[in-house]
């Protein structure tokens, strides 16, 4: 078994699409014993079944301890450990604080910041038992700039962010590292989704795309690839790491801003 993750056995959570699944995809590619984990059982056996006869999918609801604490049980049996803990699913939460239904910040802010901690909390005695290991796990640009109507997202991924650095220094000194990544605009169902809400969804892609300098979307690829990374042995003294990957979003080009001659 060849690859910059040769032999690391991984979790990916929200395997069975966008960002999830692309770095389910990488990981293989890369040598890991891949666990695709996806609340949605049958996305994620298509997505175990596209990396290889190594993989493992597993039916997995991020908002509950009962679930993960079966899940990590299952990989435990299945494989004695874990080197990598890749925390991906989420949820897209538009409103403001005026306007947003008290259900929907606590599906929300459980989704995308609470099962962080789950899922962490569950795997920490399998990554200690390792010797160490990896958390990447997916936040936003949104955690790092506000935006109107989307108070609840943000505020999950800016926490998601402070919970990675506080990761980090809990687990320095057993070996732990935590990372997390901040996505700019990227092509996966939940931003298709969004486009849709608008009245002409080509042009709020044409929008999305304008405040890119780099002048395109993402693509769920870049995003796998930062991953691999963060979860490589090239990324061992990095820890506490909030990487960007935004084609130049939040350098402070304002889009549609004329380049000087």
């Amino acid at each position: 078994m060849s690859g910059r993750l040769a032999g690391k056995v991984a979790l990916v959570t929200g395997a069975g699409s966008g960002i999830g699944r692309a770095t389910a995809l990488r990981f293989n590619e890369e040598g890991a014993l891949v666990v695709a984990a996806d609340l949605d059982a049958a996305a994620a056996t298509d997505t175990a079944v596209g990396i290889g006869t190594e993989a493992v999918a597993l039916e997995l609801d991020v908002t509950s301890s009962a679930s993960i604490a079966s899940g990590v049980q299952t990989i435990a049996a299945r494989f004695g450990g874990v080197d990598v803990v890749v925390n991906n699913a989420g949820m897209s939460i538009p409103g403001t604080v005026e306007d947003l239904p008290e259900e929907a910040w606590d599906l929300g802010l459980a989704t995308n910041l609470k099962s962080v901690y789950l899922l962490s909390k569950a795997a920490w005695p399998l990554l200690v038992a390792q010797g160490g290991g990896s958390i990447v796990s997916t936040a936003s640009i949104s955690g790092l700039w506000a935006a109107p109507g989307d108070a609840a997202y943000s505020a999950s991924k800016a926490a998601v962010i402070m919970l990675t650095k506080c990761m980090a220094l809990d687990g320095a000194p057993v070996g732990i590292r935590a990372n997390c990544i901040c996505p700019g605009w990227t092509q996966t169902p939940m931003v298709e989704r969004i486009f849709a809400r608008w009245p002409d969804p080509e042009q709020a892609r044409q929008v999305a795309i304008g405040f890119h300098p780099l002048g395109r979307l993402g693509e769920p690829r870049d995003m796998a690839d930062a991953i691999v990374y963060l979860a490589s042995d090239e990324a061992s003294w990095v820890t506490g790491a909030a990487l960007v990957v935004d084609g130049g979003l939040t350098c402070g080009v304002w889009p549609g801003l004329p380049r000087e001659g």
